[in-house]
């Protein structure tokens, strides 16, 4: 009996160290995401928006060449679009895979990562159980699992960066929350003011004066940061000279939309979802306040689509509410009468929360045997496909072109005439009727159109078209 105890005691420490939960749980959540985003891909469910912008601007890097995007326009520079340098990063690797998928999987290792800093400061504080539920909590309630299922974007550099900012702000070191979060500016131009609510914090929480003239400037340094890139970086790299974006947020419409924050069901359904995982602790925590930037611009803009859960923008929310339990539960500790069956009601509740929202998330997705295994459909279009020679110039529908923008110059068909393009080939799989920017009837317009600018049909079966320009 003591031998077999002498064996068991290590084993046991180990299945509690801190570090096991926490990398344990970010590689389970690498191969969640980067299956789900693969299949889906090898399911033609991507899209040129996004996927196929973002791999021609990492492909521009990977060249050597300020990124620009030929599904956004003729010569459109991203940066003139949305302020993310922060994808030269991804260039090293693509130039050795130079393929999609390598920003897929790039995107699901960093969501990933993110939830290390989070479960370690959980487990080192709170306990093993608790770190499994905060890193539950953090992977699978819903935020990351839709930026998975929407393509690739830029903020996945922002949720680890937000971690371990978040996690060195709970933990009162505030120089490495600072530096932490400054890189944010380099992910997107709003980050600005997420660093600005992040050094905010620091400069309220500190004690020393050293540290709060460090919140103060870096805080300066980030709202400096939004204004440059939003008003002067964007507009002087954007083709026609303006910020698409900033028009979302006239001052009229900022005023109608704030009137709407408490009375608006899609604003106050994605509040709720953010906290309802952290059973409504993360609000004991000032922490959480590093949300509002994020829920202010997407908030008080005109565009409905930044109102609800459905897209990527609940993902750098996700590592600040996650910190904000982490942190509100340090809180509860410190009140009397605060006992251990309190937090295990705490956890309890996380999990049952957790596993409701289980139930509409895109994690589902994984259940269905339509997404292991290719349709008839998939197989025409990928026989279509195979017929388009590399390295020629081609205009596709929207959920054709990520397939192709690793080998082709991929326009996107009815973002830049034909006329203009002159594109060697023109493919569009006319049998998704809601695609953007044409749906499958003005996909078929589109397609008949091509034959007055000089194509011919090469292919046609299943509702998927190549027509090829005649020399």
């Amino acid at each position: 009996m003591a031998s077999t105890l002498s064996v068991a005691s290590p084993v046991q420490r180990r299945l509690r160290s801190p570090v096991l939960v926490a990398w344990t749980s970010a590689a389970t959540l690498a191969v969640l995401f980067s299956t789900l985003s693969l299949l889906r891909h090898a399911r033609l469910r991507t899209s040129g928006y996004d996927l196929g912008i973002f791999e021609q601007g990492v492909r521009s890097y990977a060249e050597g060449r300020l990124p620009t995007s030929l599904l956004k326009g003729v010569d459109y520079s991203l940066l003139g679009d949305h302020f993310s340098p922060v994808l030269a990063l991804l260039a090293p690797v693509y130039a050795v895979v130079p393929r999609a998928e390598t920003l897929l999987v790039a995107q699901a290792v960093l969501l990933a990562v993110g939830v290390v800093p989070l479960a370690l400061w959980a487990a080192r504080t709170l306990g093993a159980p608790a770190a499994l539920v905060v890193s539950s909590s953090y992977g699978l309630a819903g935020g990351l699992w839709h930026a998975v299922a929407f393509d690739f974007h830029e903020v996945a550099f922002a949720v680890p960066l937000l971690a371990f900012a978040m996690t060195a702000l709970g933990g009162r070191r505030w120089r490495a929350a600072a530096l932490w979060a400054a890189p944010l500016v380099l992910v997107k131009e709003d980050l600005g003011l997420t660093v600005a609510g992040i050094s905010a914090l620091v400069a309220v929480l500190a004690r020393t004066a050293g540290d709060r003239r460090l919140g103060i400037g870096t805080a300066l340094f980030g709202v400096a940061s939004t204004a440059l890139e939003t008003l002067v970086v964007i507009p002087a790299m954007n083709p026609a000279g303006v910020n698409r974006y900033t028009g979302q947020m006239a001052l009229g419409t900022v005023i109608t939309q704030a009137g709407t924050l408490f009375s608006n069901h899609l604003k106050l359904t994605t509040v709720v979802l953010l906290l309802l995982p952290t059973a409504f602790v993360a609000l004991r925590s000032p922490l959480a306040l590093v949300a509002v930037p994020t829920l202010a611009w997407r908030f008080l803009s005109d565009n409905p689509q930044y109102w609800g859960t459905a897209f990527h923008y609940d993902a750098v929310l996700v590592p600040v509410v996650t910190a904000a339990f982490v942190d509100g539960l340090l809180r509860c500790r410190r009140h009397a009468g605060w006992t251990a069956a309190h937090q295990r009601g705490v956890l309890s509740a996380s999990v049952v929360a957790t596993a409701a929202l289980l139930t509409v998330s895109p994690l589902l997705q994984l259940t269905t045997p339509g997404l292991w295994r290719p349709s008839a459909h998939e197989r025409t279009a990928r026989d279509v496909l195979a017929r388009i020679p590399d390295d020629v110039t081609v205009a596709a529908s929207n959920s054709l072109a990520p397939q192709l923008t690793a080998r082709a110059d991929v326009s996107l068909l009815g973002i830049v005439p034909l006329d203009r393009s002159r594109a060697r080939f023109v493919v569009a799989d006319t049998s998704i009727a809601r695609q953007y920017p044409a749906d499958g009837e003005g996909l078929v317009e589109l397609v008949a159109s091509a034959h007055a600018h000089g194509y011919r049909t090469v292919d046609a079966a299943d509702g998927v078209v190549l027509l090829e320009r005649e020399k």
